[in-house]
């Protein structure tokens, strides 16, 4: 049922998939995922945001780093093969309504779950400001996409190959010292990111939506896995999120629990690279 209708490679490690996926988009609004299982009877469940959707033609996009044993299985499917299961739409949509002028941040592949976003923003009749972030112009995502939807794009890179040479927050603090100042800012990348746009918009009083990307399994609320300390008390991103407010995230709490999976994590991915490997290597002795 769910079968992959579109493959790209964005990047090194970045894949962008076209999946079918009738009911859930005719149902999804921006801000939402799905759960991703290659298999129904033992796969791990993978949380991929819907980077975009066509209702009348049936499918769903996802854009996923393949960074664990899953994504990088999830990485060599090709067009025609299909997924085990596709759950969702997932989690709290993005509040959308007319505020003025709202500045959308992507940091690296987080560009891809805040596309929706600002399309989102564009129909409610919004002047949408686009911050992208990225290590260099390779790792780049989604330019086009947004060039065609924001009222203006300011791209930044760690090494100025696109852009200009800095970090999101630079442009983000100077528009926010402007008068008037934007009425909303949103934020998804990388954790340490979205620490500091939230932290460079607190100061000026700019509402800050962050969406989380944390560790889930269940995407019920019932494992915990994805529990996360906003302002003071315990939140489920699956189930409370993906969406709060960024100056009320306790980002380090949050960050400090990701490195815990992240060990394990890379154990697996690397068995799954030596098994790939292994694989070829008896193919090729036939």
């Amino acid at each position: 049922m769910f079968k992959i209708i579109e493959k790209k490679q964005l990047s090194a490690d970045v894949f962008y998939m076209k999946v079918e996926a009738p009911d859930i988009a005719r149902n999804r609004k921006a801000g939402q995922f799905v759960l991703v299982q290659l298999d129904t009877e033992f796969a791990e469940r993978v949380p991929l945001t819907i980077a975009d959707a066509n209702a009348q033609e049936g499918w769903i996009a996802l854009v996923f780093q393949a960074v664990g044993a899953s994504t990088l299985k999830l990485s060599r499917k090709n067009v025609a093969d299909e997924l085990g299961a596709v759950l969702g739409p997932l989690g709290n949509p993005t509040h959308i309504e007319k505020v003025g002028t709202v500045i959308c941040v992507g940091g690296g592949i987080g560009v891809a779950p805040l596309h929706p976003i600002v399309q989102a923003h564009k129909a409610a009749g919004n002047k949408v400001i686009v911050i992208m972030g990225a290590r260099n112009k390779e790792l780049l995502i989604f330019e086009d996409e947004m060039r065609s939807l924001a009222d203006e794009l300011i791209i930044m890179t760690d090494d100025g190959s696109a852009g200009t040479k800095g970090l999101v927050t630079e442009p983000l603090k100077k528009f926010c010292e402007q008068n008037p100042k934007p009425n909303e800012v949103v934020a998804i990348g990388p954790p340490v990111m979205m620490k500091f746009c939230a932290a460079t918009t607190k100061p000026f009083g700019v509402h800050t939506v962050v969406s989380l990307n944390t560790i889930m399994i269940d995407g019920t609320g019932m494992c915990g896995g994805c529990r996360v300390t906003i302002g003071g008390e315990t939140k489920f991103v699956c189930v409370d999120g993906p969406e709060f407010d960024g100056h009320l995230v306790d980002f380090d709490n949050m960050m400090m629990r990701m490195k815990a999976f992240k060990g394990r994590e890379q154990e697996d991915l690397h068995k799954c690279r030596m098994e790939a490997q292994a694989a070829q290597l008896a193919g090729g002795a036939k």
